[in-house]
């Protein structure tokens, strides 16, 4: 049975993957760091949707939580969701150098790590596809979150074009704003982000499974975040910091 590995599997983003995924009828891994929302999450599947559903319980800020996904990972999987993220409330010196550390532990090495262990199964079995969530945030200057983020798109785009394999896919996914609890995690304040710039998990998540059937190397769903990246693109960088800098601290 295809089977499906999704870390930052128990809320928001990850959740939302957790259950599409599960409604199209593929078996489930799913890591978090705790261990009792992961068996009510996997539970639930079970019920909803008839699917099996392994849970792994693992930090990916840590050695031993990345070295232990990789394993499982190594064993086989056809599709990896590497959702696992969080933010921070502030600018670069208003947080711990050992809290940006562990962002990009998360944000960027385990996501290295595990796209590394579970590529060589999808490449003998010339099927798979890798999913790294990114953020908007990788297209705007703005401290180590968006910095982490960027170098997501960057390394999914050149693993994507390294693998030369139409049946293995990789792909960046940059949503913006989603209502998640990431931002009340991060105590974040967004009371004033406008309600047309929030997106909706679930169809984030759809978005992204159709982006990755038709091979888009970076998925960014929702027409307003379309064009926001697109006008990035020809803004001077420093205007474009600018602008980030009056939300940054609302999502970074």
């Amino acid at each position: 049975m295809p089977t499906a590995l999704i870390t930052g599997a128990t809320a928001g983003i990850g959740a939302a993957f957790a259950r599409r995924i599960a409604k199209d009828g593929l078996d489930l891994v799913l890591v978090a760091r705790n261990r009792e929302r992961l068996d009510e999450t996997a539970e639930s599947l079970r019920q909803d949707y008839g699917v099996a559903v392994e849970v792994l319980p693992a930090d990916l800020a840590e050695d031993a939580g990345i070295a232990a996904v990789e394993e499982r990972l190594r064993q086989g999987v056809d599709l990896l969701v590497n959702n696992a993220g969080f933010g921070h409330q502030g600018t670069f010196l208003d947080v711990p150098v050992e809290e940006e550390l562990r962002m990009l532990k998360v944000h960027c090495e385990a996501v290295l790590r595990l796209t590394y262990a579970a590529l060589p199964g999808m490449r003998n079995r010339r099927k798979g596809g890798i999913i790294n969530v990114s953020s908007v945030a990788a297209f705007l200057t703005r401290g180590t979150y968006g910095a982490s983020k960027a170098w997501v798109v960057s390394f999914s785009q050149a693993i994507a074009q390294d693998v030369k394999d139409p049946n293995v896919k990789v792909m960046a996914l940059c949503p913006g704003f989603v209502h998640t609890e990431f931002h009340e995690r991060a105590k974040m304040d967004t009371s004033g982000i406008p309600e047309a710039l929030w997106l909706n998990a679930d169809d984030v998540v759809d978005a992204a499974l159709k982006d990755l059937k038709k091979g888009v190397q970076v998925s960014v769903p929702g027409p307003q975040y379309k064009a926001v990246v697109g006008l990035s693109k020809f803004m001077p960088r420093n205007l474009v910091g600018r602008l980030s800098s009056r939300t940054g601290r609302r999502y970074d």
